[in-house]
């Protein structure tokens, strides 16, 4: 198990996608959270199993009917510590 953090490209401010990326991401029981920053792309922060990692990209990827995702850019996050107990939008 390892925390992720994603960036989101594209179309994805104002286009319902947190909503439907948060929604999927719970009911697959990921921990974690999404946000808008403030250069118009999303930030995702996910803690993933090997096995779900596609999972997880196949729903960012697909994200809401308005949206167009352009580029997903990914990095392991070392030593995260989030107090989270299910999947959260931020503001």
């Amino acid at each position: 198990m390892e925390w992720y953090r994603f960036i989101i490209q594209g179309r994805v401010q104002g286009v319902f996608y947190r909503k439907f990326v948060s929604q999927a991401l719970m009911r697959k029981q990921f921990k974690g959270y999404i946000r808008n920053l403030p250069d118009g792309t999303v930030e995702v922060v996910a803690e993933i199993f090997d096995d779900d990692f596609d999972t997880v990209m196949q729903i960012l990827k697909e994200g809401s009917p308005l949206s167009s995702v352009e580029g997903i850019s990914h990095e392991i996050i070392d030593d995260a510590v989030f107090n989270t107990d299910g999947f959260e939008i931020r503001y």
